[in-house]
């Protein structure tokens, strides 16, 4: 399975020129939160156990869960390629459509792969995935619904990397058995280059997870600004604040230039185009990177710009 990303800005610039982009083609903040000074001992030691356990414990209560639930890795893709390992062979339902990278990797996994497209049609699998809510569209669950597609399959596996402006649609906090939660650090931080991610799940399947994922998983620095960053809790507020009212000033420009709204979340929002792939090199030419999908001929997402001369150019370009 072709696996197919945002974020791959040197494409944009190799196609069409110039080195002042702006990348709107992934979810990411662009307005991260402001990394200072690090202790030396972060860059010239290895990783300690006291680091990880201070990140374990400020991820916990963010999550609102207990510590003992929480594992730290190198972002949330490093869980979406070594959980198809971990867990016995056999058939696997990912909820499409959605971006890729379960699928891939559970196919090169050796597993039995379908995408259904309803809820219900996960009943009977030996592993489920949904991503809540979900990319690209947005749709959601709510902990009750998980708990019911949760009941119908004997894993699940839940992609939280979009929920931190959401915390009502996490079941991060509820422990239920035979849920697997994933969350991303570098989308909602904006932080992406730190490789920084968790899973929520039964301790021992975590420890089963940590001996796969070997020593020093997470690098002496992502710990130390994990803790930071997810205890500034000030800093959390004003990023969803911001991204709420942005997301509907988003909306209100792509309207104004002749698309639907088919979607989204606080960090990315998806429009129906008259043809997707002729919207994205209008963006480009005024220097914006938008994502497009293999898929869907008409589906265009973009992350929320993050400055005032980012949302002019974007109004410039759509006028």
């Amino acid at each position: 399975m072709t696996r197919d990303h945002g974020g791959d800005i040197d494409r944009a610039m190799e196609r069409f020129g110039g080195s002042d982009w702006i990348d709107l083609s992934t979810g990411i903040n662009r307005n991260p939160w402001p990394v200072g000074a690090l202790s030396p001992e972060a860059w010239r030691a290895l990783p300690t156990r006291a680091a990880e356990a201070r990140l374990i414990e400020t991820a916990a209560r963010w999550f609102g869960c207990a510590p003992v639930r929480v594992l730290p890795m190198a972002g949330a893709s490093a869980p979406i390629q070594l959980l198809p390992r971990l867990l016995p062979k056999g058939r696997a339902a990912v909820l499409s459509p959605t971006y890729n990278e379960h699928a891939a990797s559970l196919e090169a996994a050796g597993w039995q792969v379908a995408t259904p497209s309803r809820p219900e049609d996960l009943a009977g699998a030996d592993l489920a995935v949904i991503v809540n809510p979900n990319n690209p569209d947005g749709r959601s669950f709510t902990p009750s619904e998980v708990a019911q597609i949760a009941a119908s399959v004997d894993w699940l596996i839940v992609d939280e990397s979009f929920c931190d402006p959401r915390p009502d649609l996490s079941v991060a906090r509820d422990g239920i058995g035979n849920v697997i939660v994933l969350r991303s650090f570098g989308k909602f931080w904006g932080l992406a280059g730190l490789r920084l991610g968790f899973v929520v799940a039964a301790p021992d399947l975590l420890d089963r997870l940590r001996a796969l994922a070997g020593p020093w998983a997470v690098s002496g620095p992502a710990l130390e600004i994990g803790a930071l960053a997810m205890g500034d809790l000030d800093w959390a507020d004003q990023a969803v604040v911001y991204h709420a009212e942005a997301a509907l000033r988003l909306d209100a420009l792509a309207l104004r230039a002749g698309w639907q709204v088919a979607g989204g979340t606080h960090l990315f929002r998806l429009y129906a185009t008259p043809d997707a792939e002729s919207a994205r090199d209008r963006l480009a030419q005024a220097r914006i990177w938008s994502r497009i999908f293999p898929w869907h001929d008409k589906w265009l997402r973009l992350g929320i710009p993050g400055n005032h001369a980012e949302w002019s150019r974007i109004e410039e370009a759509l006028s």
